[in-house]
Order: structure tokens, then C-alpha cells, then sequence
């Protein structure tokens, strides 16, 4: 026998034990959705390994794929996934697709993203193993934002099997470039589809994100005149992405007597307590700085390794040259500073908090420096304005601001709009609190989307694990971010 004939009898069940005016009833609504997810349960957690089984990190595009052959393999299985749940799917040339279920000509949007940050070092379990230990599934994307999306189309699902009646279609959308923060993806979708009339990304956190702060990433550069003397750096390689703190720094230092950059390491090491440690090479020293991974829109969680060990060379008895200059200046305005305060850019207002600045990667030579920040401002100031401060700080240094990666307004919602009380009040409902709206420094699609806000998949006081190794979701809250999801979807489509 079929769900489907089941349901109206459960339905019946339901509606005596909660008695309303002949109607279907909130309450009943949610314990019928909540009884479907927990049917899913074996599916949901296959479905979530074998999508973080696949590397969807941006790579080479190629006809097709446009960020690449991971990406676009991460959009054909979650659109498989869709297509054996019975739902309409559609692939919009490799940038982003959908599943549907409804009709109407005005739709509810679950917007999530299937492609990953880089993995970088560190992992326990194999980052794109999708393995499960003590409850939990391990890898690249579980969190952020592979399993969030799976849990959106269960529990789009769970709607369809409900017979619940809905006055709007839903679409659970799957971006392939959030991580990018370019936007192209969904900027591609919104040339194809009309925006929807409301709707979520399960890619922030609960109960809901009313403030985005503006986000920017680019390169910062210098070209360097090499002068030959006792003590040289040759090179500084870190980081994989702007968007993450970077856990490891290595640089290559040319020298006559590199036992005594071994020794000067190992004291600027007890001084300071940065995990920092220097080996001898034919004839140089290997400098590794290891640091701790945490999303770069809160450096803060982190401990930066290229600043580590940028700090470390700026002790050395180096020449005066531009790459003294270039060391001296970079530990003189970031150095250890999340916040951009030396560098001139301390701001904050009371919906959003404070300035965050992220050092996401170092590469050097003895010829060229080159360094990936990420800023993310307040949602009250511009970017024109961080930009001139930022400007003026390295007026007659050397370094040039080139390769703007991203550049995104911020985003802000009063918190008594529908939208934020809808999703707060369906939180709230289901989990017995009373949390409000937050202000975030994370990005997600709904700077770029049209009338909808981030919520989920983190819990209040929950550890964050976004963009750090050994990422991972708990199988308990997978499950009951599917529940809460199934019931946004009910709330927003009714």
C-alpha cells in the first residue's frame, strides 16, 4: 500500500486529536510532517554521504560545467536524488538546477548550494568519505551545504506525501558556485526564472538571519626588487580560499647558517605559543606555521598561519629591501587583528557588530607577494567607504589592490517582517524557545536571490564547523533541520 493512501486516514486521526473548526490545524500540520521526516530517515543520511562522496570543489570549466567537472557532478546526482522522489527536475545548463512540486505561477524557494570549499590539511576521516562515527557524518560539505540541502528536499517531500493544501509551488534550487561568492549561478537562473515570492537558503543560521554584512575579496600585490644579502626569503605559500582561515603557512628562507633560523623559530615559538617549527634543506631553512581553520567571516574562530608565520619572518635580520618593507608593513596593520583595526577599518553598528578581515591566502617569491583578503563590513556602511579607508592605508607602499573577487551589499530585513517572523516563529514552534533574529557576518544567496533570508542549519551555541577539517552534522540534527524545513516550506507555501 502507498503512502498516499495511508495519509488521509492519518490525517483524519490527527485532526480528532487536536479538535479546530473543520480545518487542518498548525498543530496538525507539523505532526504530520514530523511523522513523514522520521519515515525518511535512512534515505536522508544515503542520500547525504553519497553526495559528499563526490569532490565538488570549482575547478577548470569546461562545456557544460561551467565551475567544472565537480560542481556539475554534484547537480546531476542531487537532481537524481529529486527525480526518485518523484519531483520535476530541471538542469539550467550546469549552473544551477531545480525540483519542483505544486502549481501556480508564483513559487516558495529553498535555495542551497552543492559545491564545497577546498578540503585543505588535518582531517581524521576522509574528507570526501561521507563516513558516520559516534552520530555523526563526516566530510567536505556536510554542513555547508550538502546535507542542508538534502534536508530541504526531504522535506519538500514530506509536503508532497502530506496532502497538505499549499496555495503556491516550491522549487528547492541547488546553486554549484555560492562558495565563489561571484554569484553567476544564480545570477544565470534569475535570466531563465522569475524570483520567487519568499523563501530560504539553509545556509546560516537559526532561527533566522535578518543582516548580512557586505562581503569583499580580492587580491592585494607588489612586485618586489630582489637584493641578494645573508638572510633571504625565497618563498611564502598559504591558504586555499579567501573564505577560510588558513591552517598551514610554509616559506623557504635562503641563508648561510639556517641552524640559527632553526633556533630563532624554536624561541619566537615559546615566546609567543603559534605552532611553529623550523627544519634545515639543502642548505636553507623550511619554516611551517600551523594554525587552526574557521570560516573567514569569523576569523576570530581561527588562528591564522600565514599571519603566524608573517609574523615570525618579521623578526629575522633581514636587509632592508621591498620585501622587508612588504613583511614589516603586513605586521604592522593586520598581523594578528581580525577586526582591521590598524589597517584603519574599525566599524560596527548595533544590527550587524563589527568589521571582520581575513588573510585567506599567501603567495610569494622573492620577486612578487600577492595576498587574498576577505572583509566583511556592517550593514549600514558601504563598501565605497571601506574601500577609500582601505585605499589610503597602502597609498605609497607598493601594494595595489587587483583581481576583485567579490563584491556583495549587504543584506537587511527589519525582523518584523513576514518573512523573519515566519521562519523565527516556525524555529521557535518547534524546538520550545523563544530565540530572535540574528545578524551574521557569513554570506549566503540571499544577497543574491530575491526575497529570501538564510536560516539554519546551526543552532544557537552550537560549534561551528563550516570550512574547517573534520567538518561534520549530526545525525540527530539532520533530522531535525529536516522537520523544521518541512514546516518553513508548509508555513511560506499555504
Amino acid at each position: 500500500m502507498n503512502r498516499a493512501n495511508i495519509l488521509p486516514i492519518g490525517l483524519l486521526i490527527l485532526s480528532l486529536a487536536y479538535p479546530s473548526c473543520g480545518q487542518t490545524t498548525d498543530a496538525v500540520a507539523a505532526q504530520i510532517l514530523d511523522d513523514l521526516v522520521g519515515t525518511y530517515k535512512d534515505e536522508i543520511l544515503n542520500s547525504t554521504q553519497e553526495l559528499i562522496k563526490i569532490k565538488s570543489v570549482a575547478g577548470e570549466s569546461k562545456p557544460g560545467m561551467p565551475y567544472g567537472e565537480g560542481p556539475a557532478q554534484a547537480l546531476d546526482k542531487v537532481l537524481e536524488v529529486a527525480n526518485g522522489l518523484g519531483f520535476n527536475t530541471t538542469n539550467l545548463d550546469g549552473y544551477i538546477g531545480y525540483a519542483e512540486f505544486g502549481q501556480g505561477d508564483l513559487y516558495v524557494a529553498i535555495l542551497a548550494h552543492v559545491d564545497v570549499a577546498p578540503e585543505g590539511d588535518g582531517w581524521t576521516y576522509p574528507p570526501y568519505g561521507g563516513e558516520i562515527h559516534d552520530g555523526k557524518i563526516y566530510g567536505r560539505g556536510c554542513i555547508d551545504n550538502k546535507g542542508p540541502a538534502i534536508s530541504a528536499l526531504y522535506a519538500l517531500k514530506a509536503l508532497k506525501d502530506s496532502n497538505l493544501s499549499t496555495s503556491k509551488k516550491v522549487r528547492v534550487i541547488f546553486g554549484t558556485n555560492e562558495e565563489k561568492g561571484t554569484g553567476d549561478d544564480v545570477e544565470h537562473y534569475l535570466e531563465k526564472e522569475g524570483p520567487p515570492v519568499s523563501g530560504f537558503t539553509p545556509d546560516g543560521e537559526f532561527p533566522a538571519v535578518f543582516a548580512e554584512k557586505g562581503a569583499l575579496a580580492f587580491d592585494i600585490a607588489k612586485d618586489l626588487e630582489r637584493k641578494p644579502s645573508a638572510v633571504e626569503i625565497v618563498s611564502i605559500q598559504s591558504g586555499t580560499a579567501p573564505n577560510i582561515v588558513p591552517n598551514k603557512a610554509i616559506a623557504e628562507i635562503r641563508t648561510l647558517n639556517p641552524a640559527s633560523i632553526v633556533s630563532d623559530c624554536e624561541r619566537f615559538a615559546n615566546e609567543t605559543r603559534y605552532n611553529i617549527t623550523a627544519t634545515q634543506k639543502n642548505g636553507s631553512a623550511v619554516v611551517t606555521s600551523v594554525g587552526l581553520a574557521a570560516h573567514g567571516s569569523m576569523p576570530y574562530n581561527g588562528k591564522n598561519a600565514a599571519m603566524q608565520l608573517i609574523a615570525f619572518l618579521g623578526t629575522l635580520n633581514l636587509s632592508r629591501s621591498d620585501m622587508k618593507n612588504a613583511i614589516d608593513f603586513l605586521n604592522a596593520k593586520i598581523d594578528m587583528e581580525t577586526d582591521g583595526r590598524s589597517f584603519g577599518l574599525a566599524m560596527e553598528d548595533e544590527p550587524s557588530g563589527n568589521l571582520t578581515f581575513n588573510v585567506g591566502i599567501v603567495n610569494a617569491t622573492d620577486e612578487h607577494i600577492a595576498l587574498t583578503l576577505d572583509i566583511r563590513y556592517p550593514v549600514t556602511h558601504t563598501s565605497n567607504e571601506v574601500m577609500g579607508i582601505f585605499n589610503h592605508t597602502i597609498e605609497g607602499t607598493g601594494f595595489k589592490i587587483d583581481n576583485f573577487k567579490v563584491d556583495l551589499k549587504p543584506l537587511y530585513y527589519p525582523k518584523d517582517t513576514l518573512l523573519i517572523r515566519t521562519l523565527t516563529g516556525v524555529y521557535n514552534r518547534e524546538t520550545g524557545r523563544n530565540d530572535s533574529a540574528i545578524a551574521t557576518g557569513s554570506g549566503s544567496y540571499a544577497k543574491q536571490m530575491p526575497n529570501i533570508a538564510a536560516s539554519g542549519p546551526l543552532m544557537p551555541g552550537q560549534v561551528n564547523v563550516v570550512h574547517q577539517s573534520n567538518e561534520y552534522i549530526a545525525i540527530s540534527d539532520l533530522m531535525n533541520i529536516t522537520r523544521i524545513y518541512a514546516q518553513d516550506i508548509y508555513e511560506l507555501a499555504k
